[in-house]
Formats: C-alpha cells, sequence, structure tokens
C-alpha cells in the first residue's frame, strides 16, 4: 500500500511539474509566434461537421498590430474593458458588482476583462467549473506577466470569434465590409464589437436596433476613454 501511496505521489508531481513546463512554454512561445488555432475553434468546427444543416467554414486571418485601425483596438476596449489599462488581468470591482446583481437575481454580463476571454480563448475549453475558472485565473496570470497589454490585444483581436467561423478582426473586416482591418472606420469598428457579447445570434450585416444603439454607446465611449498607446 506505502508503495503505491508513493507511486500516486511521484505520478502527481510528475503530473504537475509537466503541466508547468508545457504552460510556461506554451505562454512564452505565444509571446512571439501567431497563435494558429485555439481550441473554440476546433470544438466549432467540430459541432458544424456533425450538423448537416451547417456550413463548416472557416475564416481566420492573423495580421499583426500595425496592420489593424486604431479604431478596433479601441472598439473593443470600450466595449469590452474600460479598465484594461489598469487592472492587472482582474477587474475586481467589476466582478463585485457582478456577484451582487447575481444575488439580486438580475441577470447580467459577465466582468470578464479582455485578459481573461484571451486566457480562455487561447489555452482552454468553453465552461463554468471550478476547474477551468482556476485554470484561466492561472493563464490570466501568466499572460499578464510575460505578454504585456499590448500582445494581449493583439492576439485577442486575432482569435475571438466574431461569426459563425469567423476569428479574428482580418477576417471579420473582409467578410461584412470587404476591406482589411486596417482600413475600418470608428462606426465599423464599433458595430464589429456591439456583436461581440454573442458574435453567433447577431451580425454587422444585420444589425438589430439593439445592436446599433451598443454601436452609438460604443463609439461615445470612444471618444470619451483614453486612448490605447498602440495599433495603427
Amino acid at each position: 500500500m506505502k508503495k503505491l501511496l508513493k507511486w500516486i505521489g511521484r505520478f502527481l508531481i510528475k503530473l504537475f511539474l509537466g503541466f508547468l513546463i508545457l504552460s510556461l512554454t506554451s505562454v512564452i512561445f505565444y509571446k512571439y509566434v501567431p497563435v494558429p488555432l485555439t481550441p473554440l475553434m476546433v470544438i466549432r468546427w467540430v459541432e458544424n461537421l456533425q450538423d448537416e444543416e451547417s456550413n463548416p467554414s472557416f475564416e481566420k486571418d492573423w495580421v499583426p498590430e500595425e496592420e489593424i485601425a486604431q479604431e478596433a483596438f479601441q472598439a473593443v476596449y470600450a466595449s469590452e474593458d474600460q479598465n484594461f489599462l489598469n487592472h492587472s488581468g482582474f477587474d475586481w470591482e467589476a466582478m463585485k458588482t457582478a456577484w451582487e446583481e447575481n444575488q439580486k437575481g438580475r441577470r447580467v454580463r459577465g466582468a470578464s476583462t479582455i485578459t481573461q476571454q484571451t486566457a480562455k480563448n487561447v489555452f482552454l475549453w468553453p465552461g463554468r467549473n471550478y476547474v477551468r475558472k482556476g485554470l484561466e485565473a492561472y493563464f490570466t496570470l501568466l499572460i499578464e506577466f510575460i505578454w504585456g497589454k499590448e500582445r494581449i490585444m493583439e492576439v485577442y483581436l486575432n482569435v475571438i470569434e466574431m461569426g459563425p467561423g469567423i476569428y479574428g478582426i482580418e477576417a471579420a473586416s473582409q467578410k461584412y465590409f470587404g476591406k482589411p482591418a486596417a482600413r475600418l472606420t470608428k462606426s465599423e469598428a464599433a458595430l464589429i464589437a456591439a456583436c461581440l457579447p454573442n458574435p453567433r445570434r447577431w451580425s454587422p450585416k444585420n444589425p438589430t436596433n439593439y445592436i446599433r444603439q451598443r454601436q452609438s454607446w460604443i463609439m461615445r465611449q470612444m471618444g470619451n476613454l483614453e486612448a490605447l498607446p498602440y495599433g495603427k
């Protein structure tokens, strides 16, 4: 029995060390190399293959930050995480507010930061269990420390789901406006950002009144917020 327990202990230690080495290596690697695929992309592809009525399209084209309009950075900053430049990966005040509203039975959007969303998209799978949330927190801290804000935003804009089979700002810009992301206008960038809470339901091609209202709100916020110190 003692030998079995020792073997289990050594196995768990090796497993833990292996995870630490693999996760650190992956984060350092993606600091410099474009992210080719994410778990969500693979999951969506498999789902589409299993659905006979769906079209398993896949549109993704990585572009560096200098080929992305400043308006795109500003739009997601204004709509998704206005404390992005100031927090260290977690917006504790937003999380507290969301928790209090949920306790009152009110449905509110989650308080995930752009850093958390990037960590989840690049390294993890969709879900809300404690194991995944714990891993999300771990990767959030890693990319804040190793990547920095500029790289986090660049990766976010290149991997985020922006429609069925559409990933990243370049693919979205080409699909919805027939132009590269470098030439997006303020209103176009705001319209894409307005759909991000549910890009499989809402589309810049056919915006609802609600999406138009969100677009207008985002554009006002873009004018009020401090400009991000990068982007074209």
